[in-house]
């Protein structure tokens, strides 16, 4: 290192943001995920014995996965490779493989090259890596906010053990607000700041287990408030609320929340809990999420889980789809509440639903055979010639419009797909059938 990268190192440290600054140096600073960090937990004693293996970490922002790296990088007797998947190419792992090799040649070092945002790099660089990370010239450390078992090869899955981040708990993150605070040292504790109760509680409470979030907001709430009579920045409520004004919400359209929020979503409208299903709406809503995509899965749910024990809630669901398409945010809410809530609140049943997938595994597994004779068309030029249509019986030509003949093809005759359930006007549909077919009616 020449005097420049030290000058340039000593600057970027005193003037990075608060959130960096505040890293933990050590597994003792680091605050939260003790069920992986704890002092009885694999990860804590391969970091303090220097024993670490490849591993990815995973979980939502702001949760530490780059805190641990560098933790990981101040305690090992190992070299220590930084890259950032978002910009670093094939050349930038080259260098570091080369490198990496000639340590390990040279000195019997090893070299952890740490990957953040590991997912963003694509089949062909993950694969360049996996030779290298096979045969111990690198241990991999890789970062990412997306589920490593869809976005990381499987081969490097396999050489790596998963430890997933979860968000902070909101006590976590108050203790590095106040360490933020008063920390004169990497904190803005030579600001002479102090932070209200009520102040550290809400950011905490709003940071919704992001600490960076948190960080954020006190080094904009000390940066921009002036100090009062008696030289002290205070920071009350009232500063706190302007500096995060709104919850960070953990969803990404293309990523894990995004998923299991539409499946809570979903899950709760079949659970008929309508106070879960609006209230999960309301996080994709307030998340950004398509409310196409919304209005498209309360259609499919009032088909699959409604069904006919209450045919109008499909009715509802399509009438809110055209709707939202035509009035937009934010009135678009309240007609996907409405929806939503209907679908939760009808009566369930997914008989027809079980239906076409019992007769289309019937179609996949039996003989096709012919549609029975007095069932085919015979108005086409020549059929009643050949004979289709003969001896067809009009169902409108008896009693109750209903007679007893051969509607499915030979060999299936007795099959049932369709079973009506006793909820709602499944029960009705029940019942009719049952009358239909229970008492015969007389020709005319």
């Amino acid at each position: 290192m020449d005097l420049f990268d030290y000058m340039r190192e000593n600057t970027m440290e005193k003037e990075s943001p608060l959130a960096s600054r505040l890293r933990p140096r050590t597994l003792d600073e680091v605050v939260g995920q003790q069920h992986i960090i704890g002092k009885d937990k694999l990860l804590y004693r391969a970091i303090k014995a220097d024993k670490l293996g490849s591993v990815i970490f995973y979980g939502p922002p702001g949760t530490g996965k780059t805190t641990l790296a560098k933790v990981i990088a101040n305690t090992t007797s190992a070299d220590f490779k930084q890259i950032n998947a978002t910009v670093a190419g094939k050349k930038d792992m080259e260098e570091v493989v080369n490198e990496a090799k000639d340590s390990l040649g040279m000195y019997g070092r090893k070299t952890i090259l740490f990957v953040d945002e590991i997912h963003r790099f694509n089949k062909g660089q993950q694969d360049y890596l996996l030779p290298f990370v096979e045969d111990g010239t690198l241990i991999l450390i890789g970062a990412t906010t997306e589920n490593p078992y869809f976005e990381v090869n499987g081969a490097l899955l396999s050489r790596s053990r998963i430890f997933e981040l979860k968000p902070l708990e909101k006590e976590d993150i108050k203790e590095l607000i106040l360490r933020a605070v008063y920390d004169k040292e990497r904190g803005m504790g030579s600001y002479h700041a102090e932070i209200t109760p009520e102040a550290a509680d809400f950011l905490a409470d709003t940071a919704n287990g992001d600490a960076r979030a948190a960080l954020n907001a006190v080094e904009l709430g000390v940066l921009t408030t002036d100090q009062s009579a008696d030289g002290k920045i205070h920071i009350g409520l009232d500063v706190a609320q302007e500096c995060i004004q709104k919850r960070a919400v953990r969803y990404d359209k293309n990523g894990d929340n995004h998923y299991d929020t539409i499946s809570a979503f979903i899950k709760s409208m079949r659970g008929s809990d309508p106070d879960a299903a609006v209230y999960y709406l309301a996080r994709m809503l307030y998340a950004g999420e398509d409310i196409k995509f919304i209005a498209r899965r309360i259609m499919i749910c009032a088909a699959e889980d409604v069904g006919n024990a209450d045919p109008q809630a499909l009715t509802v669901a399509v009438s809110a789809a055209q709707a939202v398409e035509r009035v937009g945010m934010p009135e678009s809410q309240l007609i996907l509440s409405q929806a939503a809530i209907y679908v939760a609140t009808a009566p369930k049943s997914n008989a027809s639903c079980n239906a076409i997938f019992n007769a289309m595994e019937a179609v996949r597994t039996k003989r096709t055979m012919p549609v029975p004779v007095h069932l085919q068309d015979k108005h086409y030029k020549g059929a009643e010639k050949l004979g289709h249509g003969a001896g067809y019986q009009y169902a409108h030509d008896y009693p109750k419009h209903y007679v007893k003949q051969q509607y499915l093809p030979d060999g299936m005759e007795g099959s049932v797909f369709y079973e009506p359930s006793d909820n709602g006007y499944e029960r009705r549909i029940k019942a009719h059938m049952e009358w239909l077919k229970n008492d015969e009616p007389e020709m005319k």
